[in-house]
């Protein structure tokens, strides 16, 4: 069998699958170790009844893959020989580059290797990559080729990852547009996708949503007195992103319908 060693050959293999940015394929909270939820709540988040369907999937690293340093027990464990470097002599800190499937020499190589393997199962952003690679020690002139190349052939669109995060975000854990656009400033998406993205959620469905949040967990809080019934739900739209003005009015007008007595905050003019 003849290997194709050229560029092409892992082109290729990227360009031959299908990239339909669908929701799922998104990281999860923790896929990428800073994906934990904006709201800073996960308690909420399992409690709100929520359906998460659409919630971002964690992807990207197999367990247990030889490619990405897994363990396999004692086996496949290797020890140092002559002339194989260690983390004490100036070679790699922890698994050699050959054992993270990173091909030697070519630096844009080991970048387009690098980004592939991250890419498998999960978009990223430009930023996340290039976070990765710097991580890896690519010169950043071969980061920058191939990141670029990456982009002209649709494995990174920023865009279109942020559409899908706001869509995926919002009907999977509530979240509001102030919640969103801080999680995707956080992976490093530019301020003016982030304004359209999240611009796609206009303040009828944030509403809706916040309505629906409060439905969902108002019966957990039968049995409290009033004000802590009030500050529990306020507190949960507040810790995921909703306004304190949306947020108490939404949950005045859901515990009135329940029969409590709400005056003080119509005279506060809530």
């Amino acid at each position: 069998m003849v290997r194709r060693t050229d560029r092409a050959a892992s082109e290729d293999t990227a360009l031959d699958a299908p990239w339909g940015w669908k929701t799922e394929d998104l990281p999860g909270p923790g896929a990428d170790g800073d994906d934990v939820s904006a709201d800073g709540m996960h308690g909420d988040d399992a409690s709100d009844g929520l359906r998460h369907t659409g919630e971002p999937r964690a992807g990207g690293a197999h367990r247990d893959d030889p490619r990405d340093g897994g363990s396999h027990g004692g086996r496949g464990r290797r020890r140092h020989g002559a002339g194989e470097a260690s983390a004490g002599d100036g070679g790699a800190p922890s698994a050699s580059r050959a054992g993270r499937g990173e091909p030697p020499g070519d630096p844009v190589e080991r970048a387009r290797a690098i980004c592939l393997r991250l890419l498998t199962g999960t978009p990223r952003t430009r930023k996340q990559l290039e976070d990765a690679l710097r991580k890896r020690d690519v010169p950043d002139h071969a980061a920058q080729e191939v990141l670029s190349r990456f982009e002209e052939v649709g494995l990174i669109d920023d865009r279109a990852f942020a559409n899908a995060w706001v869509e995926s975000r919002h009907h999977g854990r509530g979240l509001a547009r102030r919640a969103l656009a801080r999680e995707l400033r956080t992976k490093g998406v530019d301020a003016a996708l982030i304004d359209q993205a999240v611009g796609r959620l206009d303040a009828e469905q944030e509403e809706a949503t916040a309505r629906e949040l409060v439905a969902r967990k108002l019966r957990s809080t039968r049995g409290l007195d009033r004000d802590k019934r009030l500050r529990r739900l306020a507190g949960m739209l507040a810790r995921k992103g909703y306004s304190e003005g949306l947020a108490l009015r939404v949950v005045r007008q859901a515990l009135e319908e329940e029969g409590e007595d709400m005056d003080f905050l119509v005279d506060e003019g809530i």
